[in-house]
């Protein structure tokens, strides 16, 4: 049979997504899914076997090598299990996900070579991700299935973040190291290449030698695209990532729509979406459940993400579920490159550490600037409803709060290109049942945070709101309720 494929620019496109852009409170150009030529592939063609235990990295390199050269379409996974090595995606084309497909990433560290890449905010050199993007222009990842990482061989865990049950039966075996009785490493190469990194030796001083030994360390995110233009998610569950989870780095036109990134809350750095130094994009109808961070908007980190100088712009979260996780909507901590012209709406966070987080500490620079908030449903918030942290350490508010350690207000120091800037940011409507405390705005004396509308804010809290190094805070109707 002969399939006639359409050149793109002569199809039919309806911007279904035109709506979100209809009640945007700044400049946001409309823009719409991408669209692809109809040539149809299937993973079985190219010799990969759903039995989850056949290795398919060959046929899913082959699959998309024909798609290229046929200039683009879509590769169907039907129901199955199809365990892998990386899939390196290409322009043009759609990663399609039956309902009952489940692609399974080996937890076999060789089959994942040292790159190039990026990691919170920095270059570095780390282990190829699962799934991989550089450079494309229209790609998309769809469908009904699921997208698994494997992250348990990849991460750290912390003895205090489970059950006993679940620490004897996640640790025993011959394949992890413990550090002491509180913290286990998936290999001893891990704990080595944390000693290594500990000497501060820089990265052109590293043989590879070194690199290799701390490969298992090296955990990707597990969903990377860099540097692509019009990109859609849509529809699959994305979870158990060596680390991040989903990481548009650098990209344009990006639209992630009714997918679920969910990792174990127990999960080392387990971010649901890091949305990074990106301009234009839709993140709606979701669900996150994260062992970090849930909804993450960065820009790169100190003197490497201000020299990027791109900041992270004209992004519409909208109808959005978050579950646990150290945040439900976060900005920061590496934003040096800025974040502006940000409207979150319709959102609801169940569980999380913080509801609304804002977070930086001097060094970062950057400037974070026209926030909208607005209809936000919280509940069971464990610390604050809304936080501005600029003296955030690394650690969780949680864990900081366990430890002891209190983010103090210092000395005034020198304003220069190094001092982060909080300021015109607008949050309304806000409903918060049940936290530990209401508010805490914690800025820096050098540079206050500045110009915060709170509209129609209703809090009930154990501890009241506490406001520190911060100017021109407008509240109108703000409501807190301290709880006996």
């Amino acid at each position: 049979m002969l399939v006639m494929v359409l050149p793109m620019a002569m199809r039919a496109q309806t911007n279904t997504y035109q709506a979100y852009f209809n009640d945007v409170p700044f400049g946001m150009p409309a823009f719409s899914a991408p669209v692809f030529p109809n040539t149809e592939a299937n993973i079985k063609q190219f010799g990969g076997v759903g039995d989850g235990q056949t290795l398919c990295t060959e046929a899913f390199r082959k699959a998309f090598a024909y798609l290229e050269q046929k200039g683009g379409g879509r590769l169907t996974v039907p129901a199955g299990v199809w365990f892998t090595g990386p899939i390196d995606l290409k322009s043009n084309t759609n990663l399609h996900l039956e309902k009952g497909a489940i692609i399974l990433f080996s937890p076999d560290e060789e089959y994942y070579p040292l790159v190039n890449t990026y990691y919170e905010g920095l270059a570095s050199r780390r282990c190829h991700s699962p799934i991989y993007g550089l450079n494309l222009v229209n790609v998309a990842i769809t469908g009904q299935g699921v997208i698994d990482g494997n992250g348990q061989a990849w991460r750290p865990l912390k003895r205090e973040k489970v059950t006993e049950g679940q620490w004897k039966e996640m640790t025993r075996g011959d394949n992890g190291f413990f550090k002491g009785d509180r913290l286990w490493y998936p290999s001893k190469g891990f704990v080595a290449a944390d000693s290594l990194l500990r000497l501060n030796k820089p990265i052109s001083e590293r043989s590879e030698a070194d690199w290799l030994s701390m490969r298992r360390f090296l955990r990707p995110v597990m969903v990377s695209l860099v540097g692509c233009k019009n990109v859609l998610l849509q529809g699959v569950i994305f979870q158990n990532s060596p680390a991040w989870n989903i990481h548009p780095l650098m990209c344009e036109n990006v639209i992630i729509d009714g997918v679920t990134a969910r990792n174990p809350s127990y999960a080392q750095n387990g971010d649901g979406l890091d949305l990074e130094s990106c301009r234009n994009a839709l993140i709606i109808n979701s669900v996150f459940d994260a062992g970090d961070d849930g909804i993450c908007i960065k820009s790169g980190k100190d003197a490497e993400g201000r020299k990027r100088a791109r900041p992270c712009e004209n992004v519409v979260v909208d109808g959005c579920t978050v579950f646990a996780g150290h945040g439900g909507f976060v900005v920061g901590s590496e934003m040096s490159g800025g974040v502006r012209n940000i409207l979150v709406k319709n959102c609801q966070f169940l569980g999380t550490d913080v509801g609304l987080r804002f977070k930086s500490r001097r060094g970062r620079g950057g400037i974070v600037e026209n926030i909208f908030i607005r209809d936000i449903s919280m509940t069971d918030i464990k610390v604050d409803a809304i936080i501005f942290n600029l003296y955030y350490g690394g650690q969780s508010v949680v864990e900081m709060m366990q430890s002891g350690t209190k983010a103090n207000n210092v000395d005034v120091m020198p304003v220069d290109e190094t001092t982060p800037q909080f300021r015109n940011i607008h949050i309304e409507n806000i409903m918060c049942q049940s936290a530990g405390r209401a508010m805490l705005f914690n800025g820096l004396p050098e540079m206050p945070i500045e110009n915060i509308d709170l509209k129609n804010i209703n809090i009930t809290a154990r501890q009241d709101a506490a406001f520190f190094n911060c100017k021109k805070i407008s509240r109108k109707n703000v409501n807190i309720k301290v709880a006996k």
